[in-house]
């Protein structure tokens, strides 16, 4: 049974049908070049058989070409990414517009990716702006007004990397813990986070106090833990003229790490507040075991306040004409150290240049008197402290009574106060970590990387295209991340327990 055209079309369109379907042609299939020709015409082709199969091959072979073309460029233009070569609505950002849209991204391999290369051992840094002339005032002389909150994006990354410079003091440390006690030590490597810097001085701190003899006799294997001096830091140096340039100065950083030996922890306890060697203002006193371990000098190492001393000095006449700054910095102890350490290098010699500290958890150091002997001397202290950090909350005395009156005003000689600017951060606001995260996690220098890292502002705390890689805060805190990333870190086959962080003779510039 045949179905003419007449049948299916009504009657007023079928002329037009008709008129238009003798006009048509037969169009050229991309595999088929026979199907370019009318069929009378391919009925008398003379080609052969093998030509039609030696072209058909030949546009298979240009077709499968366009269907194997990369991926469509993407480029970033005034912050935001464009995509060329796609359809509009593959360039239309829905995500923000649909929420299940937003969450369906969020499992797409394109996030796993993004997590993995966060869970990677490989860091990732800030853009490198130049400083010029604004060195100055990211090295504190306007006590960072402007600057905090929201945190310049300049300043994070300065902060971030002279935490670092604390971690390769920990690493320092201890990969060779042990101090000879028959002479003075050999000269100690330290892998600096920074190419551009070199180190110059290893620096000791020694504990007036000892343990008993019969402590040694009892548990020998301590070792280390009971020594009286240890290698707590050390002195580096700018010694790149593009890293010289971009900054605006050359920079001496001083990086002292935090409480490792029993020793150490002893002066922590020793909390009484005592006067300041050689100051004529009674008044200005500092915590009795931080001074023992800045001043004290061991059997084959100078104190920690020589030997600083003595190098800013030295670095000092060998850069003379230079734009100079002094950088210190440190983490709990060290962070405690620094403060001292700026007091004594701010007075060792006329012309001293600009000294700066930025400190990791630092608890306090002395009372209000010390707070002005270093306003005086013009010393700028930044002070980036945890909101669940307890160690920044002590030490605590109690208040002193005159009569039947308390006394608690700041102007107590025997009270602590804290000293310089605060940028505090908050373990709560990070997506990474569990919002009962523990003490250790609180006071960590690795967790406090992070939240500095991610901090954006106090109104938005943690901002989304946060950098650092969160390899390290998974190995050294993994019980205070959260399960979501400890089991997606499992389902991308990383293993935070492989994860081992050997130092290299010297790690990639965060300046590059």
């Amino acid at each position: 049974m045949q179905i003419g055209v007449g049948s299916t079309l009504p009657a007023q369109n079928l002329n037009v049908f008709q008129t238009r379907r003798a006009s048509f042609k037969c169009h050229k299939s991309p595999l088929n070049p026979s199907s370019h020709r009318p069929v009378s015409c391919v009925s008398s082709a003379s080609s052969t058989e093998s030509t039609r199969t030696r072209e058909h091959l030949s546009n298979l072979e240009k077709v499968l070409q366009k269907t194997n073309q990369p991926e469509p460029e993407r480029v970033v233009s005034n912050g935001s990414i464009e995509t060329k070569g796609r359809g509009l609505l593959e360039g239309l950002n829905l995500s923000r517009i649909w929420p299940e849209m937003k969450a369906a991204e969020e499992m797409s391999p394109r996030h796993l990716n993004r997590l993995k290369r966060l869970l990677s051992k490989t860091m990732e840094y800030s853009p490198r702006n130049s400083l010029g002339s604004r060195w100055r005032e990211y090295h504190g002389c306007n006590d960072w007004s402007g600057l905090l909150d929201p945190l310049d994006e300049n300043l994070r990354r300065e902060v971030v990397r002279y935490g670092e410079f604390v971690q390769a003091a920990y690493h320092g440390f201890h990969s060779n813990p042990a101090m000879s006690t028959n002479g003075a030590p050999l000269p100690r490597h330290v892998a600096l986070p920074d190419r551009s810097y070199k180190v110059t001085k290893s620096l000791y701190a020694t504990s007036s106090v000892g343990l008993p003899k019969w402590v040694d006799d009892v548990a020998p294997d301590l070792g280390w833990m009971t020594q009286r001096s240890s290698w707590i830091g050390y002195v580096a140096v700018c010694d790149d003229k593009r890293e010289i340039h971009r900054m605006g100065r050359r920079d001496i950083v001083i990086a002292l790490r935090g409480t490792a030996t029993c020793l150490e922890w002893a002066e922590n306890l020793r909390a009484q507040l005592v006067e300041i060697p050689g100051s004529d203002d009674p008044t200005q006193r500092v915590e009795c075991g931080f001074l023992s371990l800045h001043k004290t000098r061991g059997s084959h190492v100078p104190s920690l306040a020589e030997s600083v001393v003595e190098e800013v000095k030295r670095l000092m006449k060998k850069y003379k004409g230079e734009n100079l700054s002094i950088t210190i910095t440190g983490h709990s102890l060290g962070a405690a150290l620094s403060l001292l350490v700026a007091d004594e290098v701010s007075s060792c010699a006329q012309d001293v240049p600009p000294v700066a500290v930025f400190s990791f958890g630092g608890p306090k150091v002395g009372n209000k008197g010390f707070v002005d002997r270093l306003n005086q001397k013009n010393v700028k202290v930044l002070r980036i402290v945890n909101n669940q950090d307890m160690i920044t909350k002590v030490p605590v005395l109690p208040s002193v009574s005159i009569g039947a009156k308390s006394e608690q005003a700041e102007d107590n000689p025997w009270t602590y106060t804290h000293v310089g600017t605060e940028l505090r951060v908050d373990t709560k606001m990070s997506p990474y970590l569990k919002p009962n995260v523990d003490v250790a996690c609180c006071h960590d220098l690795e967790a406090y990387l992070h939240l500095v890292d991610g901090f954006l502002s106090s109104k938005c705390p943690f901002r989304s295209n946060a950098k650092r890689s969160l390899a390290r805060l998974l190995h050294d805190q993994g019980s205070n991340v959260k399960q979501l990333y400890t089991h997606r870190a499992l389902s991308l086959n990383i293993d935070k327990d492989r994860f081992s962080f050997p130092m290299a003779s010297c790690l990639p510039s965060p300046s590059q």
